[in-house]
């Protein structure tokens, strides 16, 4: 490939990721949501967040199978009390990384 296909290359990348991203702002910039759609839409970053970190809490990754007793599990449960608390997104990573290096010392 020459230099003029890596730039239709990249600029086509970058038309196929701004674009999406740049077309439902535009629409809906100046204009009212109903309440049922603006709820809705801010329960999706939660459930992204479930999706990503249930299978590396609950579940064995080589045999897919439901383990409670991993040590993430159980440094995520004051992990939450504290950000449940304190709704302090630093002090929970900082909580986080500590109680799951204290567990990797102890345990």
């Amino acid at each position: 490939m020459n230099f003029l296909d890596y730039l239709f290359l990249f600029g086509g990348m970058g038309l196929a990721t701004y674009l999406p991203r740049w077309l439902p702002l535009f629409y809906l910039a100046n204009r009212n949501l109903p309440k049922w759609l603006v709820d809705w839409l801010s329960l999706i970053p939660v459930a992204i967040l479930c999706a990503l970190l249930a299978p590396i809490l609950f579940t064995n990754q080589t045999a897919r199978t439901l383990e409670l007793g991993k040590p993430e599990f159980i440094v995520a449960i004051p992990t939450l009390i504290f950000a449940v608390k304190t709704k302090s997104l630093g002090g929970t990573v900082l909580v986080g990384m500590g109680l799951y290096w204290l567990w990797g010392l102890l345990f």
